[in-house]
């Protein structure tokens, strides 16, 4: 019974991440689309909702990489990729789509070019969360299938 409420509370997490992440492509496409009359299309704003939603339901809570060399199976890169650009991209995708949503609640007008910065900062930060969600779902787990099922039986 614990199991599925884990399951439960963990996928519900993981949509609550990708509507704060929809929310934040709202926010810049909003922010850009005022400034660009080219990128005022729903198309523009959908495209920027779900790349939102993908990046931050892929790129946030990423599994960890184990790191102890001695152990088979293990890494002995003393970096983790995928968690680096999963924090750098939620902290770059983040501070752009503040920074929108401070121009728009301040009524700004910004130069073209910081409205451009800001639309670059924001793909390229979904971009990284993307790619670091699919480095950490994509390497081996260290763990056996054995093992891994063994705390949950635990708890049942």
């Amino acid at each position: 019974m614990r199991a599925r409420v884990r399951k439960f509370a963990h996928v519900l997490e993981r949509l609550g991440l990708a509507m704060a992440g929809a929310a934040s492509g709202l926010f810049v496409a909003v922010h850009v689309g005022s400034a660009v009359s080219a990128l005022t299309s729903q198309a523009f704003l959908l495209i920027m909702m779900l790349g939102g939603a993908v990046g931050f339901y892929l790129g946030i809570d990423t599994p960890q990489l184990i790191f102890h060399p001695a152990a088979e199976g293990t890494s002995k890169r003393k970096i983790d990729a995928a968690e680096l650009l999963s924090a750098i991209g939620t902290f770059l995708a983040s501070l752009v789509a503040f920074f929108s949503v401070a121009v728009i609640v301040l009524r700004s007008e910004l130069h073209i070019g910081w409205t451009m910065a800001i639309m670059v900062g924001w793909v390229f930060g979904v971009i990284m969360q993307i790619v670091a969600g699919t480095i950490a779902r994509r390497r081996p787990s260290a763990i056996s299938p054995a093992r891994s099922r063994a705390p949950q039986d635990a708890y049942r």
